[in-house]
């Protein structure tokens, strides 16, 4: 029986020698089972997500999105908050003011509004949902505005002002604002 178990222990353990240890550092099993930095291909936050301290008024619930910072807000109880990091508007896009979540959509089909499309003729009418999609994983909608919190597959964009007006988040930031968030949730833009 120990014979039996012995061959695959040493094949990996050969593996492991050969590699030198970088094939454990590459891979993450969690990028195949579920909930690993590149599960949805979007990469882990410059920003990482974090339980903070929050002073505001607002009631928990809330989302409140300060452009200055490049930080969204979910408000808890005990004037506590989930902070992310988000990529905001760049300069002539960034805005303020309060409205409410009225969609939220899983990997979202996107048509780019004609105000974008007359700014960029090169973009698709129309794209439908998934990896390649720029809204990413998950889009929650703001008001009867044209802008939302979405998903994005470009990490590297979080923390920078690069968008039309949209608030990016990583595709593994927004799907677990997305879970934590209903439609009717007030969303408050500082842009001071």
């Amino acid at each position: 029986m120990i014979r039996f178990f012995a061959a695959p222990i040493a094949a990996i353990a050969l593996l492991s020698a050969t590699a030198g240890g970088a094939f454990a550092e590459e891979f993450d099993t969690r990028d195949i089972m579920g909930g690993g930095p590149n599960f949805f291909r979007g990469g882990s936050s410059p920003i990482l997500r974090t339980t903070v301290t929050y002073t505001g008024t607002y009631a928990p619930g809330t989302i409140v999105v300060n452009t200055t910072e490049r930080r969204l807000y979910l408000v808890l109880q005990n004037g506590q908050a989930l902070r992310y990091g988000i990529g905001v508007g760049r300069d002539g896009f960034r805005w303020g003011g309060v409205h409410r979540i009225t969609a939220k959509k899983e990997w979202p089909d996107w048509t780019p509004p004609s105000q974008m499309l007359a700014r960029r003729p090169d973009l698709p009418r129309h794209m439908k949902g998934g990896i390649e999609n720029p809204l990413g994983a998950r889009a929650i909608y703001l008001g009867s505005t044209l802008y939302r919190i979405h998903g994005s597959n470009e990490p590297e964009t979080i923390g920078q002002a690069v968008s039309s007006g949209c608030f990016r988040m990583t595709n593994d930031d927004v799907s677990d604002l997305y879970g934590r968030v209903s439609v009717g949730t007030t969303v408050v833009v500082l842009n001071n």
